[in-house]
């Protein structure tokens, strides 16, 4: 499994990263512009065995981000809107895939204090690297705005959709494929 998805990562990293230079310094000068402060953001999260590394973003927000739980949809740019409903904000992770830290489909990985909490056969999904996509952020997609309706969204993340999301990505490292990667691949560049 390893060897086969570190090749692919690479190989893919390299050809979205040439594909996407020039979207990436317009989006990078646009962001500047709009909110005065770097284009990229960095936050710490917890990756393959409980590693905390930082993850790369394309700025969306004019504040100061804290989580997609209590983010709230005035505080994300015009600009951020947008990057985020094509998910060109996440394209700089492509970083922390040649860094070794992810890869282009895996388990999510979460900030400190869900993932680093996980134990038991639970721990299972810490054993592969995290990912910019896979089949619990598919089947999230919507998961702002999911929270965002919700009177109590960080109770409704952390009693549903964190629970689920382990199961499913339980069952994704268990079952892994590089074929199932290319479905996963295929249905987050085309939905």
């Amino acid at each position: 499994m390893n060897n086969l998805k570190s090749l692919f990562d690479y190989s893919f990293s390299i050809v979205i990263l040439l594909l996407s230079i020039f979207p990436l310094l317009v989006f990078s000068l646009l962001i500047i512009v709009t909110t005065k402060k770097s284009p990229f953001f960095k936050q710490q999260r917890i990756g393959r065995n409980k590693r905390k590394f930082y993850i790369y973003k394309l700025r969306t927000m004019k504040g100061e981000y804290k989580s997609s739980i209590t983010t709230s949809k005035m505080e994300i740019t015009p600009l951020g809107r947008f990057l985020r409903k094509y998910k060109w904000d996440e394209i700089p992770q492509v970083i922390n895939i040649l860094k070794g830290e992810m890869s282009w489909v895996g388990p999510r990985p979460d900030v400190p204090g869900y993932a680093d909490q996980l134990f038991g056969e639970d721990e299972i999904i810490l054993t592969v690297k995290p990912g910019i996509t896979g089949p619990a952020q598919i089947k999230y997609r919507n998961e702002e705005e999911l929270l965002s309706n919700h009177p109590d969204p960080i109770k409704y993340n952390d009693e549903v959709l964190w629970k689920d999301k382990v199961e499913i990505n339980k069952k994704y490292v268990k079952d892994w494929s590089l074929g199932k990667d290319l479905k996963y691949l295929f249905q987050t560049f085309f939905k």
